[in-house]
């Protein structure tokens, strides 16, 4: 950016200066500089124009621009064939001309859109499209998940890893604090790492803007810029960048949609870790990282137990389900009481009789009562 500033800046000086020193159409030297000011910031403003326009666009108008021309030539010749005056003969000619390059340049431009570039091969096939250049954010750099994914090859296009980002790496990988130095360590390693996969192609941005000092916005300007979009994990990065029309593919997001559908009513297995903030609640975690709050679970901390799940909420730092223990099931966790029978053996004996200190119970109960006999009268 400031190379193109200094070079813009240098023509409008050189075409003013020029413009006074010849004095074109009988002027004086400051109004002549003047015209050259004037037609230094136009022609300026043409080209800043220019640039945002497609390359197909720009091969339209061109040749449209130069079959203009080219019919006006043609028609002038007719014109100096006409029964007109010196003065409306020129006239006439560069009206032509102008009004021919001006529909050429005009319909060219408009009908351009329709032109396939690709198909001509070459130059013209190996163009890259602006929606497939991405811009690494640092948080989403020293957090380390975009190296994983980008091996899957879910990744593709050009990957922009601005210089200025690369700066504020290297002051967290330099800081004092030891945290933010291994951080910052990682995130460099991260980047090693992303510069060798073969199917990628990693690029460092050279542009910068000395007048923005906060490293998210200069992300937004240079996206917009170049129509790229952000990789970040940076929620306020993320809202910013929504606000200025820019593209943000958020890493958080990407996990969220990964993670399993869970719906009322299901059972889940789920190891209770720490008692919860309410009353006789427990909490778990999936193997994904989702907190899982557990109704009547106080009592199981450190044992898997089946949840019925009650209710998922989504919030913006992720997903929670809450779910229900149900004290009354079976505890198919339970540890077993006595030994278990070997393979192959018969089954135990029926325990023994039930007993009291007045003996067995069964047979007080089902042993008939002792017959008396009569007594046997002699005589």
């Amino acid at each position: 950016m400031a190379d193109l500033a200094i070079v813009r800046g240098t023509f409008i000086a050189v075409l003013t200066v020029l413009s006074a020193y010849q004095r074109p159409f009988g002027l004086s030297r400051w109004e002549s500089g003047l015209l050259g000011l004037l037609l230094s910031l136009a022609i300026i403003i043409f080209e800043i124009r220019l640039k945002q326009a497609s390359l197909t666009r720009l091969i339209g108008a061109a040749v449209g621009s130069i079959l203009g021309i080219l019919g006006a030539f043609l028609m002038s010749l007719v014109i100096n064939w006409g029964p007109f005056e010196q003065s409306t003969r020129s006239f006439l000619q560069i009206l032509i001309m102008l009004l021919m390059a001006y529909i050429g340049l005009v319909v060219g431009a408009k009908k351009g859109d329709m032109l396939n570039l690709s198909a001509l091969g070459g130059l013209f096939g190996a163009e890259p499209a602006k929606k497939s250049l991405k811009l690494l954010d640092t948080s989403v750099i020293i957090d380390g998940r975009i190296a994983d994914i980008c091996e899957t090859g879910f990744v593709d296009g050009i990957l922009i890893i601005p210089r200025f980002v690369l700066r504020e790496l290297q002051l967290v990988a330099d800081s004092a604090d030891s945290q933010k130095r291994n951080r910052g360590r990682r995130g460099l390693d991260v980047l090693q790492r992303i510069q060798k996969m073969t199917h990628l192609n990693v690029q460092i941005g050279e542009e910068d803007f000395p007048q923005v000092r906060d490293v998210d916005l200069k992300l937004i300007e240079l996206a917009k810029l170049v129509g790229a979009s952000i990789v970040t994990n940076d929620f306020n990065l993320n809202k910013v960048a929504q606000l200025q029309g820019v593209t943000v593919l958020n890493i958080n997001d990407l996990a969220n949609s990964l993670k399993p559908i869970v719906l009322p009513g299901e059972i889940m297995k789920v190891f209770v870790l720490k008692e919860g903030k309410e009353y006789n609640q427990g909490v778990g975690y999936l193997d994904d990282g989702t907190m899982v709050v557990v109704d009547n679970a106080r009592k199981m901390i450190n044992r898997t137990v089946d949840v019925t799940v009650t209710s998922v909420l989504q919030t913006t730092a992720g997903k929670m389900i809450f779910g229900k223990y149900d004290e009354r099931a079976p505890r198919s966790a339970a540890p077993a009481t006595g030994p278990r029978p070997l393979e192959g053996t018969l089954p135990a004996a029926p325990p023994a009789l039930e007993t009291d200190s007045a003996g067995p119970r069964q047979a007080r109960e089902t042993a008939p009562a002792p017959r008396r006999e009569a007594p046997i009268v002699n005589g």
